[in-house]
Parts: structure tokens; C-alpha cells; sequence
């Protein structure tokens, strides 16, 4: 059984999701790469967390998909091996100037299907009926 707190960080989840789809529908020109990789990670972040809390896992406040992933292995092998390339630095390492960053559609594409495979994953693990 999901409780109402688990829904509330897949709600989120699934609004920074909705974000993401909203800016690919866009004409490539003008959506906004850089903040839909923002959005992906913010997405797969509280996905894991929910998959943690489901789990009465406690976690650090990070944002780091890499160290969430980790966690998620120990309690289900299914998270192990999941590349997820630099996604933690659309959260962390490119909030100043001399960091910015602005991915290629190549790369907006992965992380997009790369946050939709987690919350496939997730969905599955916790038995949410998923709509994609």
C-alpha cells in the first residue's frame, strides 16, 4: 500500500516529468535543454526517494542520482548497472556561470527516456499501475 507522503513524492515526480514533456512538444529550437535535464533530474531524484521511503529507507537530503541509485540496488539488484551519465550535474554543478551548460538533443532525448525508465522501474517495484 502506497501512503499519502510516498504519493505526494511521486506526484512531484511526475509534475517535473510533465515539464519535460510540455518543452519536447516545443519546436527544437525553442525548448529549453538545459532546464528539461534539470527536470529529468529532479524527476528521477524523487522518484528513488520514493522508492526509499516506500522502503523505510532513511537518506541524506542529496541530490546525487549516482549515491540514490546505490541505495536503491542494496534493497533491489534492478537499480544496479542503470548508466545514468551526468545527470546529477544538471542539479548541482551548473548553477553558475562559469559551469553553465547546454546539453544537444541527443542528450535531452536520453535523459528524458532515462526518467521514464526509472519511473517505469519504480512504479513497477511498488506496484503502481503505470500509464506509459
Amino acid at each position: 500500500m502506497i501512503d499519502e507522503y510516498i504519493k505526494q513524492w511521486i506526484t512531484k515526480a511526475d509534475n517535473d516529468l510533465k515539464i519535460v514533456e510540455h518543452e519536447l512538444k516545443l519546436p527544437e529550437e525553442e525548448i529549453v535543454k538545459d532546464a528539461v535535464c534539470f527536470h529529468c533530474q529532479q524527476a528521477v531524484e524523487k522518484y528513488l526517494k520514493a522508492f526509499l521511503i516506500y522502503h523505510k529507507k532513511e537518506f541524506e537530503k542529496i541530490h546525487i542520482i549516482e549515491e540514490l541509485l546505490l541505495q536503491c540496488s542494496k534493497i533491489d539488484k534492478d537499480f544496479s548497472d542503470i548508466d545514468v551519465k551526468n545527470l546529477t550535474d544538471f542539479a548541482i554543478d551548473v548553477r553558475y556561470a562559469e559551469e553553465f551548460y547546454i546539453p544537444d538533443m541527443a542528450e535531452v532525448k536520453f535523459y528524458y527516456e532515462l526518467t521514464k525508465r526509472i519511473r517505469n522501474l519504480v512504479f513497477t517495484k511498488l506496484g503502481i499501475e503505470t500509464d506509459a
